[in-house]
């Protein structure tokens, strides 16, 4: 908890002049009485209600709103004003959430079931995240209906000139002192979501929607907002990163904060905590005081795993309130122990839970459907040291699909490649977000739990040069090897997201960690002479830089998302009506049987043997799933929760 409270002492200032002191009695009567509005949020929700996860079919209870539900009740318990938002990325992110786009269906009239549940709790307001327009606006819309509380968004412009939604509200609420008086407060709420959202989901907003920058929007609506308003808060669906402003950042919350007018500012979209340790470098973020720029600030978490709670502490001048001080909190669901145990520290709300337990059933008979079997397990535990099960499969499909595809729509007959990353890899998720799907049956539920996102296919053209780059920016994910060290050195860049480590299929590379990346973790150019790829090849011949290939994709990647050379938007050759997810589903269907082995056309460049190199990796990897031609054994116990393994040099 992050504490700046003004003293008594700090509001007279100077004076005790009995005039001064008359002038301000009501100053002085409200911070005596520590007049407070508690400001709460949830936010990257996506879904995730019951403390269920779908994938693994099992109870989980590091995640669901019925949970924060929880939390919800006890902060309000707490304190005489107490108002709930809502940050964004609402209806997609779980099986739950395909069932009702893809199964289901939804229509007006009809509540969608994280809108029905969040409807139990008295929210004041929301804002859009980038993940609402994965559905498409019609979708969209129909959710919007649902909700008893409206949503705002400044910077999604339609066709015509105006906002998606509204871009700013101002709510008058009742609030109380100390001794139970009514006061009348006006509480003015502007929200944001990523100007990427145009790219990543181009299909559904082409023509339709634009975005403009966050801060822009910020600059055009706040005065107005700030003036008609006691206190401004700013819903941002959009991360913390540090470095100057150029414009249309996707993480912009550092730089909104810099905005004047702004009493608050709940930020998400990283699925991260702040205060915490993941901003510790960034200048301008305050982890003890729990603001951007001297602004109170939360992130809380993911999939409901904590509530943002920013106290404020108002006093009233010329006839409105303003913030004289503010304690910062993320107030998490669960806790986990040293010896690695989830500890659940509250109990889901039954009225959250009945709300949408039909949908919930409804959902575990929609994921535990056979589509097909797998003659060997996959898993993704070993993804970001070794060509890998969980990625194999995604790649075969995609080029399966893209053949046909490039076929039908008479594309040029040129190599094809098939570009996918591990989206369970642990990470900020922690120690047991993996994918692990056992030889047998294989069902909806783990389709799902191996490509995540409602992603859809597209296939671009790129050369020999761009190919490598894409694989340079990939690399990006390892630290720098020293081959002469014998000390221990982690190999992975925890900061780096493991969605943006492509794999390319259809060629055979090398990765060579002893030299410097060339890119950042953003996809930022670091080193243009840098170059860790090596021994390129197709069909065993060295690729050419002026060589042509079509690469099989997704939407995400294809559209500029990640930053990679060769995917910004305009080397899309073909657009494909169906998800990845899908593909995958068909591509078993189709075969019946399918074999996942990886076929190990990546690997890292060898290194001395002396050197000790670990990474960490789930607790409950066996090292019977290691793919072959990879060697790793356990070395002891990785910080959150994680095993620690080392990779072991032939």
């Amino acid at each position: 908890m992050s504490k700046s409270i003004p003293t008594r002492r700090t509001i007279l200032k100077g004076t005790v002049a009995a005039a001064t002191l008359f002038a301000f009695a009501p100053l002085l009567r409200a911070a005596d009485l520590g007049l407070t509005v508690r400001l709460m949020a949830t936010s990257d929700l996506h879904v995730n209600i019951f403390p269920y996860d779908y994938y693994r079919d099992k109870a989980d209870d590091t995640v669901g709103l019925s949970k924060t539900a929880a939390l919800i009740a006890a902060a309000r318990a707490e304190a005489k004003n107490a108002i709930l938002f809502d940050n964004g990325d609402l209806i997609q992110g779980s099986p739950l959430g395909d069932y009702v786009a893809y199964e289901k269906g939804l229509k007006d009239g009809e509540i969608h079931p994280i809108v029905a549940a969040m409807n139990e709790l008295g929210y004041l307001c929301g804002t859009l995240g980038n993940h609402e327009f994965n559905y498409g606006l019609d979708f969209l819309g129909h959710a919007l209906k649902g909700q008893n509380f409206p949503s705002v968004c400044a910077n999604a412009i339609k066709a015509d000139g105006t906002t998606l939604v509204e871009p700013t509200r101002v709510f008058k609420t009742t609030i109380l002192d100390d001794a139970g008086i009514k006061h009348t407060l006006k509480i003015g709420v502007i929200g944001f979501v990523p100007p990427q959202i145009v790219q990543w989901d181009k299909d559904n907003l082409a023509g339709k929607v634009t975005t403009i920058d966050i801060v822009d929007a910020a600059n055009k609506y706040l005065p107005e907002l700030r003036e008609k308003s006691d206190i401004v808060v700013a819903l941002c669906h959009s991360g913390i990163a540090g470095g100057e402003r150029v414009g249309g950042e996707e993480n912009a919350a550092l730089h909104l904060s810099k905005v004047p007018g702004i009493d608050a500012i709940f930020t998400g979209h990283q699925h991260l905590v702040f205060p915490g340790k993941d901003f510790a470098t960034i200048e301008g973020a305050d982890l003890e005081k729990g603001t951007l720029n001297g602004v109170p600030t939360v992130m809380p978490g993911f999939w409901g795993s904590h509530l943002a709670v920013i106290d404020l502490n108002l006093v009233r001048e010329n006839g409105k309130w303003r913030p004289v001080g503010f304690n910062v909190e993320a107030r998490p669901i669960y806790e986990r122990t040293p010896d690695k145990k989830i500890v659940s520290l509250v109990d889901p709300v039954p009225a959250v839970l009945a709300a949408v337990q039909k949908d919930h059933d409804a959902t575990l008979d929609y994921v535990r459907r056979p589509v097909g079997e797998t003659s060997a397990p996959i898993s993704s535990y070993w993804a970001l040291v070794a060509d890998d099960p969980s990625v194999q499969i995604v790649s075969q499909a995609q080029l399966w699909y893209g053949a046909q595809q490039a076929k039908a729509a008479g594309l040029p007959d040129l190599p094809m490649l098939s570009a996918a990353a591990p989206f369970k890899s642990g990470g900020r998720s922690g120690p047991d977000y993996y994918t692990f799907v056992p030889k047998g049956p294989i069902a909806i539920k783990n389709v799902a739990d191996i490509y995540l996102y409602p992603n859809t296919i597209r296939i671009v053209k790129v050369t020999g040069a761009q190919l490598k780059d894409w694989l340079e920016r990939s690399a990006g994910i390892f630290n720098r090897i020293d081959p002469a060290k014998t000390d221990e050195q982690p190999l992975i860049d925890q900061t780096f997201p493991a969605y943006n480590f492509d794999v390319m299929d259809g060629v055979t590379y090398k990765i060579d960690v002893t030299q410097p990346s060339k890119f950042d973790k953003d996809g930022n150019l670091l080193d243009a002479t840098a170059n860790r790829i090596k021994d390129l090849a197709y069909q065993g011949k060295p690729v050419d830089a002026a060589q042509e290939f079509l690469v099989v994709t997704n939407n995400y990647r294809a559209g500029g998302g990640g930053k990679f050379p060769g995917a910004d938007g305009t080397t899309v050759v073909f657009q494909g009506p169906d998800t990845n997810r899908d593909v995958i589903v068909r591509y078993i269907i189709a075969n019946k049987t399918i074999n996942p082995a990886a076929d190990g056309n990546w690997s890292l460049a060898p290194l001395p043997k002396t050197v000790n190199i670990t990474f960490p990796c789930s607790p409950n990897a066996t090292l019977e799933t290691v793919p072959a031609g990879v060697k790793v054994e356990k070395d002891g116990d990785a910080a959150d929760g994680f095993g620690k393994y080392k990779l072991i040099q032939s």
